[in-house]
């Protein structure tokens, strides 16, 4: 993973030239005053643990497992969200680990933390890094230093069984290798969210992930049938049987609680036959209203295919799926339907049948062939387009249907009200039956202090979904981005029963401070 941007650094690419000139055209992006600063440039703080404390540490975990060095703190610091982009690329290391301790088993976590509680040294559980919520920057003030708590060794397939279709996995297995391990025996998970390629298994169940696929599979949490959880207080085994009416479900506690309750250390997942076949093709509305309503009444009455997804005018218009093809897109709104399974002819007659009776326009299976390829480059196009001057970030929310277009009026008018004139666009990527997500992705030029400028418009973002009865996040998460806003959506009383939890499962509160509880 790149230190300053996404992915594989061999698949960065300069916008071409016709690209920037429509950029400065149309926007008035201008390039950078300064290009981004080498790896080695980048100004870290003291490591601030003394000897006696690394030792600990080394002694839990094994000396060679316990890294102090530039590049590892440098790689471990925040997430990539474009602010923790803007800030590596300028050179600001402020919120860098002190040390990265990589653990090979539950005991050693557990054990961690207890080292870590006593010393009052915060712990951040790490996965993949791809955060886009700042859910991987500790608050330092009040402890002796910041450990990034790296799961990369907890990285197996510990078993499969395959009469109940569960398959329990260690939280630092990436997603292409869950994926590998599975279809060796024909399985899959069916989860393929845009960081599919680098994030982990454990990340995604912290921060509650939904994958592209979520009509067809559902999302992450609702994959995870059982869960070990470590904390400095004692070990977490949850999940008996697929459903309980023994109290409150605490599966669903530990779901979405981004390392704030403890260091998740196995994952007992649900999974499905891989699909011998996978289908996705274009479909064209008039408007977005109009795909919408045909999008509910697909969720609402079926069919429902595995893929759905819509574009409004603008997005469409952007034509974002490839570089060169910026602002050659079709009028009216693109959607994307995918099927994937044994009969994948007869899904498709089904919801093609119902898409041409609710108003849409079959355009066949290329661009539904585009969306497949480039279904995981858009991180890349942005690292792209910060390079060439533009900020440009994505966010999300989600509502009932009924409310759902004073949602999207309600974030573009928050946006336009802190930006001036950026360039809005937005797709309904998950559907249910009762509502949807929205996800925004915003390109304005970049002024003097672009992180200042894109934490005004965050703000203004997030009151504005508050007051329009939207949440704060489908499945980004909290991190610290969203956590004043989530304090506003739970109330007071839904506030206090977090601090709670947290108090009692991290007493010393050192397990990733800042984050999540409002």
């Amino acid at each position: 993973m790149s230190w300053s941007g996404w992915g594989d650094p061999a698949q960065a690419r300069e916008l071409p030239e016709r690209i920037r000139a429509l950029l400065r055209d149309l926007l008035g992006v201008r390039a950078p005053d300064a290009p981004a600063v080498p790896l080695e440039a980048v100004r870290l703080p003291a490591v601030a643990l003394d000897g006696p404390v690394l030792d600990a540490l080394a002694a839990v975990a094994g000396p060679g497992h316990v890294l102090t060095g530039h590049e590892a703190r440098v790689r471990h610091t925040r997430g990539k969200s474009t602010l923790d982009l803007l800030r590596m690329r300028a050179g600001d290391g402020s919120d860098a680990p002190d040390a990265v301790v990589l653990p090979g088993s539950h005991d050693e976590v557990a054990e961690l933390l207890r080292v870590c509680s006593e010393a009052r040294v915060a712990v951040v559980p790490f996965g993949g890094g791809t955060s886009v919520v700042g859910g991987l920057a500790a608050a330092r003030a009040g402890f002796a230093g910041v450990v990034a708590l790296d799961l990369a060794r907890l990285d197996r397939l510990r078993s499969v069984d395959a009469e109940s279709m569960v398959a329990e996995f260690e939280p630092g297995v990436r997603a292409p290798e869950a994926e590998r391990l599975l279809a060796r025996r024909g399985l899959t998970l069916g989860h393929f969210p845009q960081s599919f390629e680098y994030a982990t298994l454990g990340g995604f169940a912290a921060a509650r992930s939904s994958g592209q696929a979520s009509a067809g599979y559902g999302r992450f949490d609702d994959m995870v049938v059982g869960l070990t959880l470590a904390t400095p207080v004692g070990t977490l085994d949850l999940g008996r049987a697929p459903k309980s009416a023994a109290g409150p479900d605490l599966r669903q506690l530990v779901l979405g609680s981004e390392g704030a309750f403890g260091v998740i250390t196995s994952l007992r997942l649900r999974v499905r036959r891989a699909p011998a076949e996978r289908r996705y093709e274009g479909w064209r509305f008039a408007s977005f209203a109009a795909g919408s309503a045909a999008m509910r009444a697909l969720a609402q009455e079926g069919p429902l295919p595995a893929v759905l997804r819509l574009s409004d005018e603008t997005e469409t218009m952007a034509g974002l799926a490839k570089p060169e093809a910026i602002g050659s897109g079709d009028s009216g709104c693109l959607m994307i339907a995918g099927y994937e399974g044994d009969s994948v002819a007869g899904q498709r007659a089904a919801v093609s049948e119902a898409l041409s009776r609710l108003g849409g326009e079959c355009l066949g299976p290329e661009p539904g062939q585009e969306w497949e390829r480039g279904r995981f480059s858009a991180p890349y196009l942005r690292d792209s387009l910060l390079a060439a001057g533009a900020t440009v970030e994505t966010l999300e929310t989600a509502g009932f249907w009924s409310n759902l277009p004073r949602l999207y009026d309600a974030v573009r008018l928050a946006l336009l009200g802190a930006l001036g004139a950026p360039l809005v666009m937005c797709h309904i990527s998950h559907v249910y039956e009762t509502g949807a997500s929205l996800y925004f992705t915003v390109v304005t030029p970049q002024e003097a202090d672009p992180v200042a400028q894109w934490e005004r418009a965050k703000a203004a973002v997030n009151a504005a979904i508050v007051a329009a009865g939207g949440t704060v996040s489908h499945h980004h998460g909290v991190g610290r981005d969203h956590r004043t806003a989530y304090g506003a959506e739970l109330g007071p009383a839904g506030v206090s029963v977090l601090a709670a939890v947290k108090a009692r499962l991290d007493p010393a509160g050192i397990l990733n401070p800042g984050v999540l509880i409002p």
